[in-house]
């Protein structure tokens, strides 16, 4: 609801707009009400709506699936993949060394913050595909786990 204070001629008239439906405006002029049809459709102006995709982890870290294979099966190969783009600040293991889950693997620096990066599946490191100080980005493959 919209009001205006116009003079026309020297005369003075307060306009209220109650209502605009199409090219119908209900508007009220010194008290009294009456309907205007406008030569053009009027249209509102609409924010547009931000439209986003569903974002998808590309690292497969969502709890509720395995980055490797089961923990139970030493059968396959297992990837330990980097969470987050970052700095590699040590690694804990090397190759030949046997490894439990939990067990801490690598420490990567990300965001200012250090993170541990833990086994997820029993096995021998078959290879460790990063050293110390190395930047890494976001499923970026660190450490092969194996029988």
């Amino acid at each position: 609801m919209k009001s205006f204070k116009f003079t026309i001629q020297g005369n003075k008239y307060d306009v209220t707009i109650l209502n605009v439906e199409e090219n119908i405006a209900e508007v009220e002029v010194n008290g009294t009400a009456y309907k205007v049809e406008v030569d053009k459709k009027i249209t509102t102006t609409k924010t547009p709506k931000l439209v986003r995709t569903v974002a998808v982890p590309s690292t497969e870290t969502t709890p509720s699936q395995l980055k490797t294979s089961a923990p139970g099966s030493p059968k396959g190969t297992g990837y330990i993949k980097s969470p987050l783009p970052g700095v590699i600040l040590d690694v804990y293991v090397k190759e030949g060394d046997t490894v439990k889950i939990g067990q801490k693997l690598i420490l990567l620096e990300a965001m200012k913050m250090e993170n541990n990066i833990n086994a997820d599946k029993e096995g021998i490191v078959k290879s460790v595909k990063v050293k110390k100080s190395d930047s890494v980005l976001e499923g970026d493959v660190l450490i092969e786990i194996g029988d």
